[in-house]
């Protein structure tokens, strides 16, 4: 079994795979992911949020993330909540983001 922190870093690599359809950079290097706790029992939660609160792809970008996060071996159940507090800009991101987003 891995322990907590290897669990959190394949959390953090699945994050990587999920892309807002409109933008070229995964969501964890956008700045979309507030907060992830994972509980001693596999319970995952993650506090997200998207670039703009009418996000048409919503729905299937928190659902992939939930599947995702699901598929992580030492992840019994994925939580994923939907925020706008703080609101999302552009200084959030990564700088890989900012450059690929020719914000830099």
């Amino acid at each position: 079994m891995p322990t907590k922190l290897e669990i959190e870093e394949k959390v953090v690599e699945m994050l990587k795979t999920v892309y807002d359809p409109e933008i070229p950079v995964n969501i964890y290097d956008l700045g979309l992911i507030y907060k992830v706790e994972l509980s001693d029992e596999g319970e995952l939660a993650v506090d997200m949020t998207l670039t703009a609160p009418n996000c048409p792809a919503a729905d299937f970008i928190m659902e992939d993330v939930r599947m995702k996060l699901e598929s992580v071996e030492g992840v019994k159940h994925a939580v994923v909540n939907l925020v706008f507090e703080p609101e999302w800009d552009k200084d959030m991101m990564t700088e890989e983001a900012k450059m690929e987003l020719g914000f830099l």
